[in-house]
């Protein structure tokens, strides 16, 4: 079983048995934006407990498989454990995104970048960088992923479109105090 395999069964196994079954099933059948759909619903449907840093796990998941602007106000609507978290959403939790432009870095230099998950020990932030749509919006797609200072100043590393998972995974490998 891959790491991929292995995360997609521990998020589901937060469902009951038959719930659970279902969304591995999406997993093997390859129907993964439906698994998620379902995963979201049954932890909705259900009340059950997640804490932060699994709904930043299936917000990823979502992200990787195009799903993230659907799912995330279903996400966030998760009953909480209570448990302190090493990370959190910051798109969709109830508080305005600030967006952030003007970065130096000559790759983010048109696009606007999304606050999307927050360290909560040292504060880095991995935004989702976005093109501006002629209609007024941001590009579905993100451009390039980047972990950034708290203060939104300094770009301490991109990743390119498609990395969403290998920069989430880097943002908690590189926190200091974890």
């Amino acid at each position: 079983m891959d790491d991929n395999t292995a995360l997609w069964y521990r998020i589901a196994d937060l469902l009951p048995p038959p719930a659970s079954k279902e969304v591995k099933d999406c997993w093997e059948i390859g129907e993964q934006e439906c698994g998620l759909g379902l995963l979201v619903e049954g932890l909705l449907a259900r009340q059950v407990p997640i804490g932060g840093a699994g709904r930043v796990q299936i917000s990823v998941l979502a992200e990787k498989w195009g799903e993230r602007e659907r799912l995330t106000p279903g996400i966030v609507r998760c009953l909480g454990d209570g448990a302190p978290a090493g990370v959190r959403l910051l798109d969709g939790d109830g508080d305005e995104v600030e967006v952030v432009t003007g970065w130096s870095e000559p790759e983010l230099a048109d696009l606007v970048l999304v606050p999307w998950i927050g360290c909560t020990r040292c504060g880095q932030v991995l935004p989702r960088a976005h093109a501006w749509e002629p209609w007024d919006d941001f590009s579905y797609l993100a451009e390039h992923y980047v972990i950034s200072t708290s203060s939104h100043d300094t770009a301490l590393r991109i990743f390119p479109s498609g990395s969403a998972g290998e920069a989430f995974a880097e943002l908690l490998h590189s926190c200091p105090k974890a």
